[in-house]
């Protein structure tokens, strides 16, 4: 694929595409340079001249050289419901899965070989073998547990592949530094999985606050996870013998997080809710919801700066403040209130001094305080998409990306500040108090304890 660029007023460098090979066997690379000789000694050989369509970008076909070549790293539930929707995408092909789970990497594989009608995908266990070997891949799709989103992004971008991850992307604050530092050092595309910002209802409902129909916003509410608590558990799970390496690499598994016995539960989803492996029930839907609200307020470079203590397991009502004056209060479950509500999933709410809207998954159009304003929906999101030349879908815009260098809507800066305020209102429920912050210095002010907890002891050799 040729190399492009963008306008030099961007922050991030075009760089050149990969499109050399895995290397090949001593067989193939005298055999290349046998028919070459050949050729220049007269042709002697006769080369078979029926090209393939699909390889002359044909019959709605993209040639090989415009492919974006791809591979998974740790895609279980989420992460197959990911290479479902990446796949179908003509200029995307998957060649490979790392997984330390045996099961999980024959399972992607028959996956992504039936895609294609052939056995190519390749299988790996160690993610440093992986990308040490694999020059050809362009990019990766990581939807690995919490613990791993940010490193296997890091190593993955130090390799040269462009990223989309799943979300929560970082455990820390320094984490997510590390990402944007990485992502901007490498001059690498990344794109996290809030997906809601690519999504028609939710840019309708950020579109209105932006316009100024709902008159000067002085709240917005973000929902969080329903399940679960805050405050997360520090003990391990009883220890089971460990299976052959082959069928479950413990190490790999484990990756940066401290050494503990081997308990299934835990690779059967059972890590959640541990300190060690997730972000809390604050992290889970946070991290979709901050970033949306994030956004829509303009303040997708920053984060709150002060965070008040709500006494419950949850944070359920924190009310958290950006330095222009707009609260964003933590709701779990399916809050009502005067100013709409929602229902569903993944939820918020923007409320200002002329009106609110509402919106959460599963929702067929939006709640307004004014109906009138729904029937300009279409064309609120059709300006958005030509105003920003962003698709609605996510995955879309990603691949856009990568083609053109420009970095993604949910890009390491979004995703670093919005995932900041979700490591933040841990803190303070961790702590049991009222913190303030300072977005710029990324610091919790006159408070060690809480800036001891920014960053978390990584286990060596993964390090970010």
């Amino acid at each position: 694929m040729s190399t492009r660029s963008f306008p030099a007023g961007d922050r991030h460098v075009a760089s050149p595409r990969r499109s050399s090979p895995s290397p090949l066997p001593a067989s193939a690379l005298s055999r290349r340079r046998f028919l070459k000789q050949a050729a220049l000694a007269g042709g002697a050989i006769a080369v078979p001249g029926l090209i393939p369509a699909s390889a002359l970008g044909r019959d709605g076909a993209v040639p090989p050289s415009e492919r974006i070549i791809m591979a998974g790293i740790g895609l279980g539930g989420r992460g197959g419901h990911d290479l479902g929707w990446m796949m179908p995408e003509k200029d995307v092909q998957f060649v490979a899965i790392c997984d330390p789970q045996k099961a999980r990497r024959e399972n992607i594989k028959r996956i992504i070989d039936n895609r294609y009608g052939n056995h190519d995908c390749a299988m790996y266990s160690d993610l440093r073998e992986f990308l040490a070997l694999r020059t050809d891949i362009d990019g990766v799709l990581i939807a690995t547990g919490d613990r791993w989103h940010a490193l296997a992004a890091t190593l993955a971008m130090r390799a040269g592949k462009d990223v989309y991850s799943e979300k929560p992307s970082a455990m820390t604050i320094a984490e997510g530094r590390a990402v944007v530092e990485t992502a901007r050092r490498h001059r690498r595309v990344y794109q996290t999985g809030t997906q809601r910002l690519s999504e028609g209802n939710f840019t309708f409902a950020n579109e209105l606050l932006r316009l100024g129909y709902l008159g000067k916003v002085h709240t917005v509410r973000a929902h969080i996870a329903p399940w679960d608590a805050a405050e997360m558990r520090h003990d391990w799970l009883p220890a089971e013998p460990l299976p052959p390496k082959d069928v479950c690499d413990w190490d790999q598994w484990l990756g940066p997080c401290p050494w503990r016995p081997y308990n299934s539960q835990y690779v059967r989803g059972g890590w959640r809710g541990h300190y060690d492996f997730h972000t809390s029930c604050i992290g889970e839907w946070g991290a979709h919801t901050f970033a949306q609200c994030q956004v829509a307020i303009a303040a997708a470079d920053t984060s709150p700066i002060e965070y008040q203590y709500v006494n419950n397991d949850s944070g359920d009502g924190m009310v958290t403040r950006f330095a222009n004056g707009i609260r964003m209060i933590l709701n779990r479950g399916g809050w009502q209130g005067t100013a709409g509500g929602w229902k569903g999933s993944c939820g918020v709410c923007y409320e200002g001094t002329e009106g609110w809207v509402s919106v959460a998954d599963g929702y067929s159009k939006c709640e307004v305080s004014n109906p009138a304003w729904l029937a300009e929906q279409n064309k609120l999101v059709r300006d958005y998409m030509e105003r920003t030349q962003r698709p609605m879908s996510h995955v879309r815009d990603l691949l856009n990306c990568i083609k053109s260098r420009r970095q993604p809507i949910a890009n390491p800066s979004m995703m670093h500040h919005s995932m900041t305020t979700v490591h933040a209102a841990n803190i303070c429920m961790w702590l049991k108090r009222d913190m303030k912050f300072d977005p710029v210095r990324e610091e919790f002010i006159n408070d060690a304890d809480a800036n001891r907890l920014r960053s978390r002891a990584m286990r060596d050799p993964w390090i970010v």
